[in-house]
């Protein structure tokens, strides 16, 4: 067996690829290169500028053309680019003859290490420009890990010099690289999507939401929906399966489904509520326990929620009630039920006065998100879910935030490979969070509510019917932002940026037509009250936020009547 002609370098900036690069080549009397070195070169200009220039997209396709070339060179170590292993087929070209190797640190080191290099340039690392750098690093670290844990080995380098570090990669390079070559499969199963390698987590999982008590995955991908039956049996579920669907949704994806579960061994048994929020009830839940007694559900069979957000708190809520707890799989199929409803555990009916008064926490065995479902949503149902996707983006990463203001009208036409893309990288950021705070504990899941105050009291007030989730929560966000404004917290040009993103993607920034007291006296029922006052969730900057309960009630019932006014 021969050993691999090439050694590519991947992992996260700061772990040391471009020395150690270095260090290889000259100890094996080959040649050294930085994908980006190679992509600025080519370009005639900085990688920040190229993404100010011209977009993300252009910057992947260029980085693309390059490793392609490099790839093909004999003798020859790869250093690259961080972000580089994310694309199946970068992953393709790097597995065709190259011995893959991550070079593996702590956010702590990796921060460390960038720190000297962002002080002397901050263009150069504008992954650091947050205030919280070490949360920026591992929220991106997070959801890239299931892609670096692809590589034929792994050295952890904390610790360790770029000497000694280099040696282990010589080492490992001459000890495993032959038979990493010839391993049959090898190549199909790089480029396939990732695997985290874990017991917990099955190949194909985009994320893995960790909590104190669950974990599971999350797949997401376009054209899932025929491997919810296998998902569920490799999740260890048999038996039957009661699928869960609104009128709209089963019409379009029961049928699949149902097929689906069949295929691999289990048998079902489907209800199907009406759908509209209306349906999120406690008379709904009395309905659907009957059918489960009817159907004689025993402890152990599965409930499956098919559909939108609706029927994922709703389903949620029996699964968490009845016979003290069913395992509960959720299948979203509206982009507010993936990004936001199916992740995390809240499930929930919603009483009179307020919206998921009644609920608890109680996680899924899993959650399977094929995006393609999202073709047959009507525009406006498409549209609403964009405003999570927005609210992650500002709260969280202004990597996505450029994202979706650079590649807006490919995103909401629904492109496969990007909108895919997106919807991962927002549910990875959601997942980080809930497993960092499951049950709003230590405070971190409590910025998900960003706009989340007055859109709640939005959709009560409107009774749940004249009023989308996600448009509430936008009116909210941009409402949430006024306050912040005039708080001194948040620079009015951050405030402009995030209304133009919303109103890009066809959100509303005002609710005219809305009864304010009805709004008002809503957000005083709200679940986020804590001895009497409101905690609000403001932005002082992309990525930053606060929670404050000293807004005075008399700017908030200003801002209110200002969304609301004609």
């Amino acid at each position: 067996m021969k050993q691999a002609q090439r050694i590519i370098l991947t992992g996260f900036s700061g772990t040391g690829k471009t020395e150690v690069a270095r260090l290889v080549a000259e100890r094996l009397g080959w040649q050294a290169v930085d994908s980006d070195d190679a992509i600025v070169e080519a370009a005639g200009k900085p990688i920040p500028a190229i993404f100010r220039d011209h977009g993300e997209k252009h910057f992947r396709t260029l980085e693309h053309t390059i490793l392609r070339q490099l790839c093909s060179r004999p003798k020859t170590v790869i250093a690259a680019g961080g972000g580089a292993i994310l694309a199946a087929e970068n992953r393709r070209l790097m597995a065709q003859g190259g011995f893959i190797v991550c070079l593996e640190a702590r956010p702590e080191t990796i921060l460390e290490r960038l720190r000297p290099q962002f002080e002397s340039d901050p263009v150069a690392r504008p992954l650091l420009a947050t205030p919280d750098s070490l949360r920026r690093i591992r929220e991106l670290k997070s959801f890239r890990q299931p892609f670096y844990a692809l590589a034929d080995h792994t050295v952890h380098t904390d610790g360790l010099s770029m000497e000694q570090v280099a040696a282990e990669v010589v080492h490992a390079w001459r000890e495993l690289s032959a038979a990493a070559l010839e391993a049959q499969g090898r190549v199909a199963a790089l480029t396939a999507a990732p695997s985290a390698r874990e017991a917990d987590a099955p190949s194909g999982a985009a994320c893995v939401v960790r909590t104190s008590s669950a974990t599971y995955p999350v797949f997401v991908s376009w054209g899932a929906l025929p491997d919810l039956g296998q998902r569920m049996a490799d999740a260890g579920l048999a038996g039957r399966a009661y699928l869960i669907s609104d009128s709209m949704v089963h019409a379009h994806w029961g049928t699949a489904a149902e097929e689906a579960l069949r295929a691999a061994g289990l048998r079902v048994a489907s209800h199907v509520v009406p759908a509209g929020e209306t349906s999120k009830s406690l008379e709904t839940a009395a309905a659907i326990y009957d059918w489960l007694v009817s159907q004689r559900a025993e402890r152990g069979e599965a409930i499956v929620a098919l559909g939108g957000g609706m029927v994922c708190d709703l389903a949620g809520f029996v699964a968490a009630t009845f016979l003290r707890g069913l395992p509960l799989v959720h299948v979203p199929t509206s982009l507010l039920a993936m990004v936001d409803a199916a992740i995390g555990g809240k499930v929930a009916v919603n009483h009179k006065e307020a919206k998921n008064l009644i609920g608890a926490f109680y996680q899924p065995r899993l959650v399977l998100a094929d995006v393609s479902t999202l073709q047959t949503l009507p525009s406006r149902e498409l549209t609403t879910g964009w405003a999570e996707v927005i609210k992650h983006a500002l709260i969280m990463d202004e990597d996505l935030l450029r994202l979706l203001e650079e590649n807006a009208d490919a995103v909401m036409s629904l492109d496969p490979a990007l909108t895919t893309e997106v919807i991962s990288r927002s549910i990875a950021l959601k997942a980080a969070v809930v497993s960092e705070d499951e049950r709003e504990e230590t405070g971190r899941r409590t910025i998900l509510n960003y706009g989340h105050t007055i859109g709640h009291g939005l959709e009560t007030a409107a009774e749940y019917a004249g009023m989308l989730h996600g448009e509430a929560v936008a009116v909210g966000m941009a409402g949430a932002a006024r306050i912040a404004c005039r708080l001194g917290l948040l620079p009015s040009e951050v405030a402009e940026r995030q209304d133009a993103l919303i109103a890009r993607f066809g959100l509303p920034l005002r609710a005219s037509g809305v009864d304010a007291t009805k709004v008002l006296a809503a957000m005083a029922l709200d679940k986020k009250i804590k001895g009497g006052d409101i905690h609000w969730v403001l932005l002082e900057g992309i990525g930053r936020t606060a929670i404050r309960q000293d807004v005075p009630p008399a700017l908030a019932e200003d801002v209110v009547g200002e969304l609301l006014s004609a």
